[in-house]
């Protein structure tokens, strides 16, 4: 696998968007683990996996029994990105099918929201992500972001401003597009904000029940 801090540096030859439906196509006939997945994505395993895993929450339903393995695999792929290091997850995670039903449709599916958002992703602020402690901080936010997701909370957003963090984070880094890891940097302080308010509102809950 290329090291993600050799690849970044170049413009890459295809968008995400046509790279997942190429990727759909060759995976409709048979079923794969998520570590078969991880080697068909060969080098852009940061941009394309952590599209797909985040995308089906960039919406304000609850996903419930999804949001808990999808965050780990991001909160750990998250991890590694901080650390400039190979994507890693454990054997048992890289042994999860993904069944020939439900991955190409998940992958047309966010393939077709991307080429709408490709319209307005473009080389820009470039230099941005030639200092590391951008890559650092960066994974760290997504890191923070799957830890989000596996809180299981059924309300309503929760899992929409963590996944859209991580989905703008991946798609900047995927076009080196600087002013899209700003407008990430805003959904990630919002992702903060909003939860903050949450454990705020639960702290004054319980001191009112306490009191009362």
């Amino acid at each position: 696998m290329i090291p993600l801090q050799k690849t970044t540096h170049l413009i890459p030859p295809k968008r995400l968007s046509v790279e997942l439906i190429e990727l759909s196509e060759s995976v409709k006939d048979a079923d794969l683990t998520l570590g078969d997945l991880m080697n068909q994505l060969e080098g852009r395993v940061y941009t394309l996996l952590l599209v797909l895993l985040s995308l089906p929450f960039c919406q304000p339903i609850v996903l419930p029994g999804l949001s808990t393995p999808f965050g780990v695999v991001i909160a750990l792929l998250g991890l590694r990105f901080s650390l400039r290091k190979q994507p890693w997850l454990p054997q048992r995670l890289l042994n999860t099918r993904l069944t020939a039903k439900f991955l190409p449709a998940v992958m047309r599916g966010s393939a077709k929201l991307l080429g709408t958002m490709e319209k307005l992703l473009h080389p820009r602020l470039t230099w941005i992500f030639d200092y590391h402690i951008t890559q650092m901080l960066a994974g760290f936010a997504v890191f923070f972001c799957g830890a989000l997701l596996l809180l299981p909370l059924p309300v309503p957003l929760s899992n929409l401003f963590p996944a859209l963090a991580v989905f703008l984070t991946a798609a900047a880094f995927a076009e080196r597009d600087g002013y899209c890891l700003i407008v990430a940097a805003f959904a990630f302080l919002m992702t903060l904000l909003f939860f903050g308010g949450i454990a705020w509102g639960g702290v004054g809950a319980v001191s009112w029940i306490i009191n009362h």
